[in-house]
């Protein structure tokens, strides 16, 4: 098998070939476009010297470009390495040592930082050699190597994950198709990025998959460039994390989605309150999910089905979920426990020796490192991750529980607890808000949100202090980075005030 063949034979027995796949700015792509360019770009690598089982690093921006790049080595047999293009010379450094790619495929600002490599712009490598002979599709095995993606560091350093030809077939019939129900009519906008396994399977996977076409930004937009894309192009499934949300809803008129048939929201946890709120600004529903890199989308999600906000879902079909304690065994229902999971997309181990997998799987089992509940429906319900425990006075509390709490009065847009040091050595909790509006009364709020949360938990769980905030320090995915909340706030970029 091939997957960038099968796409071209699917969207060929479809009738997708003529039917708009990507739109970039003001340039649409066919889906025959795009395969046609997939083709040029294959012939460019194998000129290049690319051979089946290479490694080609694409440092590119969303687009028509790194769609092409990716499904060329696809083609030729060769092995994607997607990347964020704005990562820092030495996080490309790292991660080229770590995966020794044959070919570079990035920006002209960025082939000097490759230097020492063969690398190449996707405008050259388009450029069809008219003496170059299109090479023969590698014939592959399912289980064939066919991209690596790298984790975010939340339990160290980046490591690179490494998914199948025989993935992306799972992604399209049981997330695309099963979760979401996406087809050929619908119009797909995903704010996390293609070189995220969120946006990878949102923005590449399912448009190819499934017939639709998908709206792509070089540069990460703004709440006001999503909605005008949505009102002008009629988005009808959203992607999103719940951060970027919330400062949609703040700064977008509810009319610009009214094509909008569901949203998604994954990344870190949805508070009910706020997917309520979200709710009533789209009037669609809005589906939270979990997932990760290592198991390459979602493995537990609400659906356009069966929708029940402040919870993850269910597992998404072909998937197994158990939720264990420290010693491994599987815990009650009611419990929280360690979220494993195994089935038909998890990675097939990290990319080199130094990040080997064995500390996470077991018998295909991946340790996701999420805490949850398994509630008496069937669904599951967020509890945080194992290294977002805060310690206060010898007493482990889950920030999350506390975040829920406070996030239901209706001046807070988002929150994040933390266990800061005080002057007196002292470890005490600390709530971050950042408010909904402006003009709010700062002393009566922080009187309001203590009382709030003294009537709901227990006393050692009610932060000491109230910090307002103008942002929350977020990783590129909109990852909490709770760790610098701990230190000084001055220092964490969160402005306190």
């Amino acid at each position: 098998m091939n997957v960038a063949t099968q796409l071209e034979n699917l969207a060929r027995q479809e009738g997708w070939l003529d039917r708009v796949a990507f739109v970039e700015g003001d340039r649409r792509f066919t889906h025959g476009e795009i395969h046609q360019l997939a083709a040029r770009a294959a012939a460019g690598m194998a000129a290049r010297g690319v051979r089946q089982g290479d490694r080609v690093l694409l440092a590119l921006p969303d687009g028509g470009g790194l769609v092409a790049s990716f499904l060329g080595a696809a083609f030729i047999g060769a092995v994607a390495v997607i990347v964020n293009p704005a990562l820092t010379a030495g996080d490309h450094a790292r991660i080229v040592a770590d995966c020794r790619p044959r070919l570079v495929i990035a920006g002209d600002e960025l082939t000097d930082r490759f230097e020492d490599l063969v690398s190449s712009t996707t405008e050259r490598l388009l450029v069809a050699d008219p003496d170059a002979a299109l090479p023969a599709p590698a014939d592959l095995d399912v289980d064939a190597p066919l991209y690596v993606q790298y984790t975010s560091g939340t339990t160290g350093r980046p490591k690179g994950a490494v998914h199948t030809h025989g993935h992306v077939a799972f992604y399209r019939r049981c997330i695309a198709r099963g979760v979401l129900d996406i087809g050929p009519d619908d119009v797909i906008l995903s704010v996390s990025k293609i070189y995220f396994a969120y946006g990878f399977g949102n923005a590449f996977v399912f448009p190819l998959a499934c017939g639709a076409s998908a709206v792509l930004f070089a540069a990460r937009p703004s709440p006001g460039e999503v909605g005008a894309a949505v009102r002008d192009h009629g988005v009808t499934v959203l992607f999103g994390v719940p951060s970027f949300y919330a400062k949609l809803v703040n700064a977008c008129a509810p009319e610009e989605f009214s094509t909008v048939r569901a949203a998604v929201s994954a990344g870190e946890g949805l508070p009910r309150s706020a997917g309520e709120r979200l709710t009533r600004f789209l009037g669609a529903p809005v589906l939270e999910q979990i997932g990760s890199t290592e198991a390459g989308h979602a493995f537990c999600a609400n659906t356009v089905h069966s929708n029940v906000l402040g919870t993850l879902g269910r597992p998404v079909p072909e998937f197994e979920l158990e939720l264990r304690d420290s010693a491994g065994g599987v815990v009650p229902d009611g419990t929280v426990g360690e979220l494993w999971v195994r089935g038909p997309s998890v990675m097939t181990g990290y990319l080199s020796e130094s990040g080997t997998a064995a500390p996470l799987l077991a018998d295909g089992w991946l340790n996701t490192r999420d805490r949850a509940i398994r509630n008496s429906d069937g669904t599951y319900t967020h509890c945080g991750r194992t290294d977002d425990i805060e310690i206060v006075g010898g007493i482990n509390v889950a920030p999350t529980e506390i975040e829920a709490v406070i996030s239901r009065h209706p001046d807070v847009r988002e929150v994040a607890v933390a266990a800061v040091l005080s002057d007196d050595g002292t470890t005490t909790l600390s709530a971050f808000v950042v408010l909904e509006t402006a003009g709010i009364d700062a002393a009566a709020l922080r009187a309001d949100l203590a009382a709030l949360a003294r009537s709901q938990l227990a006393p050692f769980k009610v932060p000491k202090s109230v910090r307002l905030v103008n942002e929350l320090p977020r990783t590129d995915t909109g990852k909490l980075r709770r760790f610098m909340l701990r230190r000084d706030p001055s220092d964490s970029g969160a402005g306190a005030g």
